[in-house]
């Protein structure tokens, strides 16, 4: 399982993800597979080194009391780090694994600020997002990264949104965000997520001075953290019921649906686990179901809707 799911974080830092973000977690979660991002052999060092967030999936699960945390959007496209010397933009690269990452710098040269005022070598992460009405925007915006043809860059519709300044001291993380407005970049605070994928909202100390002196674990600052959001359900038909043989022997009953899109997949199966789980939905054919997909490999209903 270690080797899937190290094959699905290259295929997602690529551009090119064969599984959804629900899915990853909850595999990952299972069989506590803490890496993130892809390792990269052949890449750049970051200035500094980009950290993942930890997961909660309820506000009670939060590991701080929020009353001293900033929230904002957790904005879903493809991560970046940008490196300023100076005041002149020197480089861009991918997320990649966090310590190393893949040269973008000429594709991020056409979305960022050419010089800043921040003079000495200045890290600044953020998120290049292409606009929800665009099919599988999250994937356009990691995959846009690898194009080798400037142009079709430039006819994509992507935007990078700054969260972090790092080789600056900042009094306030709220101090940080406006800085990032002042040199002419779109701060995540500020900026209009409305028509742009998300999912979920990032928690972050508000005072630098705590944030540093709470540290990192090896994956994720201890001063942050992400409240994904679980997934809502999507109502279609129950059209039939199979039965099928898995690979223990099992016989296990299987739904047929009238094909949905759920995020960025379009479903017509679901489980269905066996026949208490039928009737205790008091499922019939011709029904309509509410189906999920957050949290499962695969898709499964939750109930009756009618």
């Amino acid at each position: 399982m270690r080797n899937f799911l190290e094959k699905a974080s290259a295929s997602y830092y690529s551009g090119q993800p064969i599984i959804s973000d629900a899915e990853f977690d909850s595999l990952a979660k299972k069989y506590n597979f803490e890496d993130v991002g892809h390792q990269v052999t052949d890449g750049i060092p970051h200035l500094f080194k980009m950290y993942s967030l930890q997961k909660v999936f309820n506000i009670s699960e939060a590991p701080a009391n929020l009353r001293d945390y900033i929230a904002s959007p957790k904005l879903d496209g493809a991560a970046v780090s940008l490196t300023y010397v100076n005041g002149h933009f020197a480089g861009g690269l991918t997320r990649g694994d966090g310590n190393l990452g893949r040269d973008i710098t000429d594709k991020m040269a056409l979305l960022v600020p050419n010089t800043i005022s921040l003079l000495g070598e200045v890290q600044i992460t953020g998120e290049v997002v292409c606009p929800s009405s665009v099919t599988n925007a999250r994937n356009v915006a990691a995959g846009s990264l690898n194009l080798k043809d400037l142009e079709e860059f430039k006819a994509r519709p992507l935007t990078f949104v700054g969260y972090d300044i790092q080789g600056v001291e900042f009094n306030q993380y709220t101090d940080t965000l406006q800085a990032l407005a002042k040199e002419g970049f779109r701060a995540v605070d500020t900026f209009d997520y409305e028509y742009y994928p998300t999912d979920g909202t990032v928690y972050r100390v508000n005072c630098n001075k705590t944030f540093n002196k709470l540290g990192y674990t090896a994956h994720h600052p201890r001063g942050a953290f992400a409240l994904k959001e679980q997934k809502k359900g999507v109502v279609t038909v129950l059209e039939a019921v199979i039965w099928q043989v898995g690979k223990s022997g099992v016989v296990s009953p299987v739904a047929i649906l009238d094909p949905v899109l759920i995020g960025d997949a379009t479903v017509s199966r679901a489980t269905l686990h066996n026949i208490e789980y039928i009737r205790s939905l008091d499922l019939e054919i011709g029904c309509k179901v509410e189906v999920i997909r957050s949290g499962e490999i695969i898709p499964r209903i939750l109930c009756r809707v009618d």
